[in-house]
């Protein structure tokens, strides 16, 4: 093993410089070298009880990875990833390492823990650039498996099953495969090349994708499994529908969703000069929200060009649940954050477009079921400020298309589908994972729903052979 590189602090992710950055949609985040990687890695301290893995939602061997990388076999820690993960260069980019895997690395009890993240992106990286060896499609063990939706849910089920010989059918409502991670997330933090080589890789292995396919308009369930052949069906569609606040105004022209505003930016091209896309560009834009989308929405109009852009936020900078570096590379990027803020109504002109939104301020209060203080309304705190666009992100829910077309599919009270920890749902051979089961959650998460719900479907439909 080569001696330990003690430093406390990771190694900085070399990155655009703000004042730049800010006006491309090229990728922020640069990527480490290979000296930079190898470094990083020998940080890690290898530790027995490897806490890191624990922290994983789809299980990679952490360690043996980063053991790879600092005895500079770069190839070989791509190669360890890929046992658990199909996604490397995906995850090393959106996952929350900091709440998973690095939360848990004992390195960071006293100072920074291992950049495993970084390290994953980096693997995928050089694989990518260096090596030309295409996946082998698995020969078929002749069962048929149906999958709705081809965000990190699906296409990990999907890998899953085509690794074990399924015949796997991907059907995908939109015209490009790829699900939030084409439409939901920036170019600027998630280039579009890179899910389609990932994807690509799908197809090597013989997972079919069908584009333009509305699952409950187009087919049904009940005709996947009684008229097409398929033994098994998983739905991994996501929450893809825009939970609005219901305060006056949110009809008037300039009044976004952040799934319309990031679809028309991402999946449409808003940000490309050569493509014709309808979409506002505002020059005082206002995004209501402090997740992940929210950072997104608001620097993606900054990139298109506003003058003015300012996250809205009902809770203060602490309880934000967007991830910290997307919130510092927000600030950097000079967006403006107004906390403990909550708009109650917008007004507009006589066009009926959004010309004013007025807030009124919080105080936080008691803690809530999340555990975070609720936010309170400080009486007589109104106050107006001008803008031209609102991008709401204050999150979704399961579009109810496939629960109203398909018998026996029970749902809860917000319209997510019900499923048990191995995935299957009140229909047999019906099976679902994600945020379709959890609401609006991580890519890495609906990616382990994947993996568990593929390892169910593989043990239903060979009991079911077994027993005909």
């Amino acid at each position: 093993m080569a001696k330990a590189n003690m430093d406390p602090k990771k190694c900085p992710m070399p990155v655009q410089d703000p004042e730049v950055r800010n006006q491309n949609f090229s990728e922020v985040a640069l990527g480490y070298t290979a000296e930079m990687a190898v470094n990083e890695a020998k940080r890690c301290l290898q530790c027995k009880h490897r806490p890191c893995v624990q922290g994983c939602p789809v299980n990679v061997q952490i360690p043996e990875f980063i053991s790879l990388i600092a005895e500079e076999d770069f190839e070989g820690a791509y190669q360890k990833i890929l046992e658990t993960n199909s996604f490397p260069a995906v995850c090393g980019r959106v996952c929350p390492q900091e709440t998973q895997c690095e939360g848990r690395c004992v390195r960071g009890i006293k100072h920074e823990p291992v950049g495993i993240g970084r390290l994953e992106r980096f693997v995928a990286d050089y694989h990518r650039e260096n090596v030309s060896a295409k996946t082998e499609e698995i020969p078929s063990n002749g069962h048929k498996v149906a999958c709705i939706g081809s965000g990190p849910a699906s296409l990990s089920c999907a890998g899953d099953l085509a690794k074990q010989g399924y015949d796997v059918t991907v059907f995908e409502a939109f015209h490009i495969p790829g699900g939030v991670l084409v439409y939901g997330i920036p170019e600027f933090r998630l280039p579009k090349d890179i899910v389609q080589l990932e994807i690509d890789q799908l197809n090597d292995l013989g997972v079919e994708v069908m584009t333009n396919m509305v699952i409950g308009r187009v087919l049904s369930i009940d005709e996947l499994l009684n008229d097409m052949g398929f033994e098994a069906v998983f739905i991994g569609s996501g929450a893809g529908l825009p939970n609005f606040m219901g305060i006056e105004g949110e009809n008037l022209v300039g009044v976004y969703s952040a799934n319309e505003y990031l679809t028309r930016a991402n999946l449409m091209k808003a940000y490309r000069t050569d493509y014709s896309t309808p979409i506002r560009l505002g020059h005082k834009v206002a995004v209501i929200g402090g997740g992940n989308v929210a950072m997104d929405a608001a620097r993606t109009a900054k990139r298109l060009g506003a003058e003015e852009v300012s996250i809205v936020y009902r809770r203060s900078r602490e309880e934000m649940p967007a991830r910290v570096e997307e919130v510092e590379h927000a600030e950097e990027e000079g967006i403006i954050f107004h906390n403990l803020c909550n708009p109650i109504a917008y007004e507009g002109n006589e066009k009926g477009e959004i010309n004013k939104m007025i807030c009124i301020r919080m105080e936080l209060g008691e803690p809530d079921e999340s555990g975070r203080r609720r936010p309170m309304p400080i009486e007589g705190s109104h106050f107006e400020t001008e803008v031209d666009t609102v991008i709401v992100a204050v999150g979704t829910s399961p579009n109810p298309l496939i629960k109203a077309t398909t018998r026996g599919l029970e749902t809860n009270r917000w319209g997510c589908i019900v499923a048990d920890e191995n995935g299957q749902t009140s229909r047999e051979g019906v099976f679902a994972g994600g945020d379709i089961v959890t609401g609006a959650a991580t890519v890495i998460n609906a990616m382990g729903a994947g993996k568990v719900a593929a390892a169910s479907i593989d043990r239903y439909i060979l009991s079911k052979a077994a027993e005909a």
